[in-house]
């Protein structure tokens, strides 16, 4: 699917490079003269979003480094260092932390555009599994940083966090003897997590890459779900979406701008802005928000191993999710049935997200218990048969026709 390059170097040290590592032709085919779908609406502006923020956090991340001591007597400090004696540290700081923020809600507005759209399904199972790798990575980059500010949340929530690998049998000791580098949270632990928080990125930005290269071999899937049926349908990703990437994220950088520079602190926790002390004990401990829902079925089953094993099976199974959809027909547009179970699974992970920030008691626990079982049941049974007993809207012809013809008849799915 990836576009026939075309370029022609017409510098002289161009021609010299492209005779020797044709990296020119390859960016050529790859960025500008790629076929894409043109049907393509601006849920898939996230793409380029999210390489906007990645570039953005590895940026204020070196930065912040310079000035950064891992160290569990310094680490606080450096932090206000950072923020009241480096020039423009406080911007920098305030980027990276909420960019962290930025970084998860526009991967799960891409993740959901997926699960909508059917981005998923052969040829493309590959493409949906590295993008989950990122996701992963994302969550523990996430976490490590999380830690290293070593404020009160940050302390207990390593503490708790950290405490679960214990409850995995047999090598449970073992791993977190090796992440806490001692007999608890301390100085090691924080320096092993600033090291790996310096490192995933770097990983993530390997698996973009190969992420990008999975999807230029099939192309781009569109709303519509259906390939692509000849020259007709598509159009040349540079100038088209390159100019539609570059207004959306522009318009996502001014949404960022307003909580970098408005409400720097809303999307952090109070008794993290508090010296971590391993005397005094926070009265309720929670992760940042973008790992609420995990946390949420982590603390329905009241058993710790089965909550560990409930929060793995939780994330594990977004990799399977290629195999259990069994409908033919990718796009939501075409199933009736899938889109209604798909904004309840929506609506059931917002829920599960508002009760992770909840204490774990009462009411809460009950409504926590019930999201977590639908969350299950969406991929373990609803998904499967869904794709047996539904009966799918006709598909259109093609892309163009479906773009020209709204009424969108053609051959039955």
């Amino acid at each position: 699917m990836s576009g026939h390059s075309t370029f022609e170097p017409t510098s002289a040290p161009a021609r010299w490079l492209e005779r020797r590592l044709p990296i020119l032709s390859l960016m050529h085919g790859s960025f500008v003269a790629f076929p894409t779908p043109k049907n393509l609406n601006y849920w898939w502006t996230f793409g380029g979003i999210l390489m906007f923020c990645l570039m953005t956090q590895i940026i204020t991340g070196i930065i912040l480094v310079m000035h950064f001591t891992p160290h569990v007597d310094l680490a606080f400090s450096s932090v206000e260092h950072i923020m009241r004696d480096v020039n423009y540290g406080w911007l920098i700081r305030y980027i990276h932390s909420n960019g962290a923020s930025m970084f998860f809600l526009a991967v799960y507005i891409h993740m959901f555009r997926g699960l909508y759209y059917g981005s998923y399904k052969e040829p493309r199972e590959l493409i949906w599994i590295l993008g989950m790798v990122i996701y992963l990575l994302m969550m523990a980059a996430a976490f490590f940083g999380y830690v290293i500010v070593w404020g009160q949340m940050s302390f207990w929530g390593a503490t708790v966090i950290t405490n679960l690998f214990g409850a995995i049998p047999v090598v449970g000791d073992h791993l977190l003897s090796l992440l806490w580098g001692g007999f608890s949270v301390d100085n090691p632990t924080l320096n092993r997590f600033f090291s790996l928080h310096y490192l995933v990125p770097f990983l993530i930005f390997g698996v973009v890459a190969l992420h990008i290269w999975a999807l230029h071999v099939p192309g781009n899937n569109n709303p519509t779900g259906i390939e692509v049926k000849g020259p007709q349908d598509t159009v040349m990703f540079h100038p088209y979406y390159t100019a539609k990437d570059t207004f959306a994220v522009v318009v996502f950088m001014l949404f960022f701008a307003i909580f970098v520079f408005y409400m720097p602190n809303a999307l952090g926790e109070p008794d993290n802005y508090i010296e971590a002390n391993r005397l005094i004990t926070p009265p309720h401990i929670v992760p940042e928000w973008y790992l609420l829902p995990f946390y949420a079925i982590l603390r329905s089953i009241p058993d710790k191993l089965l909550g560990v094993a409930a929060m793995g099976v939780a994330i594990f199974v977004l990799f399977l999710v290629p195999w259990l959809d069994t409908s033919k027909v990718r796009s939501a547009r075409f199933r009736p049935l899938y889109k209604q179970f798909f904004w309840i699974f929506l609506v059931d992970a917002i829920i599960l997200g508002y009760i992770g920030a909840k204490p774990a008691e009462g009411m809460y626990l009950l409504v926590g218990r019930l999201a977590t079982a639908y969350y299950f049941i969406h991929f373990f049974v609803i998904l499967p048969v869904l794709g047996l007993v539904e009966t799918p809207k006709p598909l259109p012809e093609s892309i163009s026709k479906s773009v020209l013809d709204n009424t969108a008849t053609g051959k039955p799915a």
